[in-house]
């Protein structure tokens, strides 16, 4: 059997010092994260996380950048995700447009606040990407190629 991590995408939208994040119930917890999901077959990682942002948040995203490519080994599950995050814009909110299922709500929260939350994170990979984008993590979106 080949080993294959699960290929994930995010967003990290900042608007005036406040990030926003996703509130959804895993394993009967409330936690926080980024708009996130996976990779679908055929997709780009850009109209990824283009998508998930849509559908997690109902704020259309225009990734700006790549902060960084991160894998991390879930220890209760054993799953190894490859999580490739992305900043950039929210250009609009559909108001009226229904979340994903598994989403309770968006919130828009400070760095501190999201620190003050650390038990409450889905996975380090939130914590790390708001430090990365703060640090000034930012990559050109031309390292990406879909090759045909």
């Amino acid at each position: 059997m080949i080993w294959k991590p699960h290929v994930t995408v995010a967003a990290v939208i900042e608007d005036n010092g406040r990030f926003l994040l996703v509130e959804e119930h895993i394993a009967g917890q409330r936690v926080y994260n980024q708009p996130a999901g996976h990779l679908e077959q055929g997709e780009s990682l850009v109209d990824a996380v283009v998508r998930e942002t849509l559908e997690e948040t109902a704020w259309h995203f225009q990734p700006v950048a790549l902060i960084g490519l991160y894998r991390w080994h879930q220890p209760e599950t054993g799953t190894t995700y490859l999580r490739v995050t992305f900043s950039g814009r929210g250009l609009l909110h559909e108001t009226g447009r229904p979340l994903d299922a598994d989403i309770e709500r968006i919130v828009w929260m400070s760095a501190v606040e999201i620190r003050e939350q650390a038990e409450s994170l889905r996975s380090p990979l939130v914590l790390k990407s708001i430090d990365d984008y703060l640090a000034g993590a930012a990559y050109s979106l031309d390292l990406l190629a879909d090759v045909e």
